[in-house]
């Protein structure tokens, strides 16, 4: 049996990040020392679109990225940048941002509503590509 739910575990994620808001990510958006990761699944990317200028790095690999001695490093988590995460809902962007503060990423937060809250507040988006893989 579980003890402690997800709702209980975004609302401590939540007090121990910053969560902004739609209408806040809209004003540094373009700040150039201000990074935007959609942690959301490629195929919610290919069905959904994307913020312009965002990062994609599915939650799946995130510490894996973040993490200087992982094989599978991204240097752009290097870059001293604020890192704002977004999924679909703020739910798992919450988690996200949690567990690399942790890491010692910083400075992070998150985004209340995640891209569904953006889709209403009719905030830019982009289509996103599906990629296939090319036949031999």
């Amino acid at each position: 049996m579980i003890t402690k739910g997800i709702k209980e575990l975004c609302e401590q994620a939540e007090r121990e990040i910053e969560t902004m808001d739609v209408e806040q990510v809209m004003k540094v958006m373009n700040d150039e020392n201000v990074q935007l990761v959609d942690i959301r699944d490629i195929r919610e990317l290919w069905r959904d679109g994307a913020i312009p200028g965002s990062t994609h790095a599915p939650r799946g690999m995130l510490e894996f990225w973040v993490d200087p001695n992982s094989p599978y490093h991204r240097e752009d988590f290097a870059s001293g940048k604020k890192f704002i995460f977004y999924c679909a809902g703020g739910m798992r962007s919450a988690l996200a941002a949690q567990t690399v503060h942790n890491m010692g990423l910083a400075p992070v937060a998150h985004m209340a509503g995640g891209y569904g809250a953006w889709v209403k507040s009719e905030g830019p988006i982009e289509p996103k590509e599906a990629k296939l893989p090319k036949s031999k």
